[in-house]
């Protein structure tokens, strides 16, 4: 097999091989089942350190190889994503819990992640300045040594990779921190991709660990750049840190994205598109959609009949048998979300349908007159739960889809234009016009604004370079100039 356990059992990603950590094991667990189906190695500080220490002196070498070298391992990277596709996606379906269409779609996406990334070191990498004086002026790019990323537990592969393939094009050593609750797919997978692909040693690190481990990536002196996704507490923690040691941090935050269904819109398209955006890989995605704001006129049609999908959305484990949606990840993630619904039904939305769970198998619910102040509609549930509100006026609906978050946006109208200037009305990263507000491409700008993060620093050539990259002055002359002293 590819992700062979016999090689990375119990162990860490470092300087090209697979060794013991310092910070013990932790069992990889089926949320499906609870069964222990791999153990994983844990890092703490003093690898961070020592990975730090290789990872520089690896870039160096790196960065100075001809660029088509560096775009070929990309590109065999992302055949190799290809071929390997089956197994990985089997470790997604496993330890992530996601249904085998959601796996295969993160193989996809890291795949072309990698050959986007292929692009990169053969681009223009600068432009020549205007001078006053009698020299060559030119900034250029170069890049920034060693990046940290930080990825989480619900989509680790392509939450890890997105940062992992153009930080490495771009001439980066790299250290990945995968969450320690989906270290292979978010991993190790990469791990064995790059190793395959002929990435020289000690230019990828592996280290999955818990918050401590992060703190010393974010702190350790060699790390010059963090890419971190994550929530939005600890983004804010993280780029606290980033700031107090003087580092660029981009962060993918949390999301409580709208989805705004006109009054002129077709009510069953619009309920389909409503349940996959919030429904689909159990609502544990940033961009889902956590508000859907319906007019008056649709209202009560669109509640009976997305309480009616719900209900009859299958809800199981993935790995044996044909689920629409599979388990949470863990049962605090499932204690939170049932929290969030219990108390909003205290505080007035009516439950039209789900509303319980078994195991970490949390049922498809339906939340309908929630009201702003609740939770449900003001907080980012991350589980399969739509909260439903009703608006008469666009100005009511702008004022129901602000808020601190400014992830992605979803508008359902048969006036595209009329779409577009409501868009305008509401700050965020992502806008989707007659579609969800889930969607993701490798070639395409990603990233919030607000608690939503810092911006798009993910995805498409421009965002990749600013994010990966420093900007250098360089100026050349044919002779010394002459000065007064």
């Amino acid at each position: 097999m590819f992700l062979d356990q016999e090689v990375w059992k119990g162990n860490l990603f470092i300087g090209g091989q697979w060794v013991a950590g310092s910070g013990g094991v932790a069992d990889v667990v089926e949320p499906a089942t609870g069964d222990t189906i791999g153990v994983v190695g844990m890092a703490n500080a003093a690898d961070v350190a020592k990975a730090a220490e290789v990872a520089a002196a690896a870039q160096r070498e790196w960065a100075a190889l001809p660029h088509p070298a560096r775009s070929a391992v990309l590109r065999k990277a992302g055949q190799l994503f290809a071929e390997h596709a089956d197994e990985i996606s089997w470790w997604n379906v496993r330890e992530v819990g996601a249904i085998p269409p959601m796996a295969g779609f993160a193989v996809h996406v890291a795949e072309a992640e990698c050959y986007e990334a292929a692009s990169l070191p053969g681009r223009p990498y600068g432009e020549l300045l205007s001078s006053e004086q009698p020299r060559l002026s030119l900034a250029r790019r170069v890049p920034v040594g060693v990046v940290g990323v930080i990825s989480p537990f619900n989509v680790p592969l392509i939450l890890s990779i997105r940062s992992v393939a153009p930080a490495l094009a771009l001439g980066n050593a790299v250290i990945l921190k995968p969450d320690p609750r989906t270290v292979v797919t978010g991993g190790f997978s990469i791990a064995a991709i790059f190793e395959e692909a002929g990435l020289p040693a000690g230019v990828l690190q592996v280290l999955p660990g818990a918050a401590d481990v992060g703190e010393a990536l974010v702190t350790h002196p060699l790390v010059r750049v963090i890419s971190f996704t994550g929530s939005t507490a600890a983004g804010r923690r993280v780029g606290e840190l980033a700031g107090k040691h003087l580092k660029r941090a981009h962060l993918e935050l949390g999301g409580n994205s709208a989805m705004i269904v006109l009054e002129d819109a077709d009510v069953d398209e619009a309920v389909t598109l409503a349940a996959f955006g919030t429904f689909f890989h159990q609502g544990q995605i940033c961009m889902t959609t956590g508000r859907h704001i319906v007019h008056d006129r649709l209202y009560d049609d669109f509640v009976e009949r997305l309480a009616g999908k719900a209900a009859h959305l299958p809800v199981g484990d993935p790995a044996r048998g044909e689920v629409a949606l599979g388990p949470l990840i863990d049962a605090g993630q499932r204690d939170k979300i049932h929290e969030i619904v219990t108390s909003s039904v205290a505080s007035g939305a009516k439950l039209a349908a789900g509303g319980t769970y078994t195991d970490l198998f949390y049922q498809a619910t339906v939340l309908a007159d929630v009201p702003s102040s609740s939770r449900a509609f003001a907080e980012e549930i991350f589980g399969p739960v739509a909260p439903v509100a009703r608006f008469s006026s666009e100005d009511e609906a702008v004022a129901l889809a602000s808020g601190e978050y400014g992830l992605s946006l979803g508008i359902v109208t048969r006036d595209v234009l009329r779409g577009l200037a409501l868009a305008e009305r509401l700050p965020t990263g992502i806008v989707h016009i007659n579609d969800q507000t889930v969607s993701d491409e490798a070639n395409s700008p990603f990233g919030g604004v607000g608690a939503s993060g810092t911006g798009s620093r993910f995805g498409g050539a421009a965002a990749n370079v600013d994010a990966f990259t420093e900007t250098q002055w360089v100026t050349m002359r044919s002779q010394p100039p002459t000065y007064p002293f």
